[in-house]
């Protein structure tokens, strides 16, 4: 490419920063007045999506926060909460959305089901389970908005890491969005964008996707957290007086991770439908910040005032073994990936010493939930982050390319979350629990 070439396509882009997120894209220049529709509201993610919108009142005047139950926190004026059941007909659910007078120009999909087995533990491995019920949302939602006269121009959707393959193994890092999809086994993402791209394409309208790793947010009754089951972990054995133990082994301590703030996340689908450029485009969605549990143990026990333990090479801890699916991975190289832990967090939470100091915990300070509700699937997700012990990296190129600048450190991005929960009365304030 010449010179004079490169300077024809040169622009200027205006970016800021807010708190802990820096590089955001200056949308003032977006249309203002506009409606928007958030489904699966009540979760991490469209919790944060409802959240970040509100933030401009000019550019969206009206936010239809859509989700089975009623929100548990208070919401701004410009937001109304719409209760609608996706697994009802298309029909029914239009006709919920012609009774509001919805007609979003623009809609963000969130909702989501959770299957778990007859432990309770997530179903990470097996797809098969998530596609019938995760597509039948998307579908039966997708289908009332013409049936309601309400099509938007364009449908946001967020889908997930598993896209490439994560859970089943190490995948050929860095993830990125242009990486062939995997043959392996179905995938729940896959249909369900097949999915909305045919809905967009039939109605000339236009959509986005997102796939971010482990979000990082606080919500209230949102059980998709990967931070509550290591806090709880870690405000027990503070007033149990023990050490803040790490799990896991070296692998997985050094392995390199991408963590997904929910806040920016938010800018991130929020610029994706605005900017001139973005139609039917997929993006990863990560605080495109390097981290390391091993980086991050010894700071969240200095954070709690607490010794911890490390990993080792297996000469002073018994590691238990637990294969990941495939094999070879899904990068295809070498042998099957394989977690070793010193312990599981499921196990750690049905401990009834540990039920018990939680209920303490929970009625000296005010806590919301004197009961872990859904230890498998809640404490499930941190036994596969933190005993995962290969490197899950996402990449940021496709993002900027587009101009997409927004990072966060993921290290301020978790002590920040972790305020959210004092302030949610979901944990204690670490400062505050006192050794039984």
């Amino acid at each position: 490419m010449s010179a004079a070439d490169n300077n024809e396509k040169s622009s200027v882009q205006g970016i800021y920063s807010k708190g802990i997120y820096r590089g955001l894209p200056d949308l003032s220049s977006a249309s203002k007045g506009l409606t928007a529709t958030v489904t699966g509201a009540n979760g991490i993610s469209g919790a944060h999506m409802v959240r970040v919108l509100a933030e401009n009142s000019e550019r969206w005047s009206k936010i239809y926060a859509l989700s089975r139950r009623p929100p548990s926190g208070k919401w701004p004026d410009t937001v109304e909460h719409v209760p609608v059941d996706f697994l009802t007909t298309p029909q029914e659910i239009a006709d919920i959305l012609k009774s509001r007078g919805i007609k979003p120009d623009y809609v963000f999909f969130f909702s989501y089901v959770l299957i778990v087995d007859d432990d309770g533990a997530l179903q990470w491995g097996d797809q098969r389970l998530l596609i019938r019920p995760t597509d039948e949302l998307m579908s039966n939602f997708l289908e009332a908005l013409p049936l309601a006269n309400a099509l938007p121009k364009r449908v946001f959707a967020q889908f997930g890491q598993k896209w490439y393959g994560v859970h089943l193994g190490a995948t050929d890092i860095p993830d990125e969005e242009s990486d062939d999809r995997l043959t392996l086994e179905p995938n729940l993402y896959y249909t369900q964008h097949d999915i909305l791209e045919s809905f967009c394409s039939k109605h000339g309208i236009g959509w986005n996707t997102a796939l971010p790793s482990f979000v990082i947010g606080a919500a209230i009754d949102s059980s998709q957290s990967l931070l509550f089951p290591i806090l709880a972990y870690a405000c027990v054995q503070k007033y149990l007086g023990r050490e803040l133990e790490y799990p896991s082994d070296l692998d997985a301590w050094y392995a390199p991770q991408s963590l997904s703030n929910a806040v920016l996340n938010s800018y991130l689908y929020e610029w994706s439908v605005l900017a001139p450029n973005t139609a039917n485009q997929a993006f990863n969605a990560s605080d495109d910040c390097q981290f390391t549990w091993g980086k991050m143990w010894p700071r969240l026990a200095s954070y709690f005032d607490m010794d911890y333990i490390g990993p080792d090479d297996g000469s002073a801890a018994k590691f238990q073994e637990q294969g990941m699916k495939c094999d070879p991975p899904p990068h295809g190289r070498g042998r099957r990936s394989m977690m070793r832990f010193k312990f599981s967090f499921v196990e750690w939470a049905k401990s009834s010493e540990n039920v018990q100091a939680w209920k303490e915990l929970s009625e000296k300070h005010g806590l919301r939930d004197a009961e872990w509700k859904d230890v498998g699937s809640i404490f499930g997700r941190a036994n596969f982050c933190l005993h995962r012990p290969y490197a899950s990296v996402m990449s940021a190129t496709k993002a900027k390319k587009f101009g997409f600048f927004g990072f966060v450190d993921s290290y301020e991005s978790i002590f920040s979350v972790i305020e959210e929960f004092v302030a949610l009365k979901i944990v204690p304030d670490p400062n505050s629990i006192k050794p039984r």
